[in-house]
């Protein structure tokens, strides 16, 4: 059986991911509110970011605004 989520990004009822992508209550948040569809489209605009800003994940403050962007994604918060 699917899991069906009332998405925020596209304001409808959508198949939801399987489980929560990050841990701890922002993964759980995602994963009770975000469709699959709209985590594709993240991920797509995740891409351009990390190469418009040359952004390097093994550094803390790059993986902390990358982060921020996606609160704000998804939820307009930082």
């Amino acid at each position: 059986m699917k899991y069906i989520v009332n998405c925020i990004k596209l304001n409808c009822k959508e198949e939801g991911l399987d489980s929560p992508p990050f841990p701890g209550e922002i993964g759980k948040k995602i994963w009770k509110n975000v469709s699959r569809k709209a985590w594709s489209s993240w991920l797509k605009y995740q891409t351009i970011l990390i190469n418009e800003n040359r952004l390097n994940l093994s550094e803390a403050g790059h993986r902390k605004y990358l982060i921020n962007q996606m609160k704000y994604y998804f939820f307009n918060d930082k």
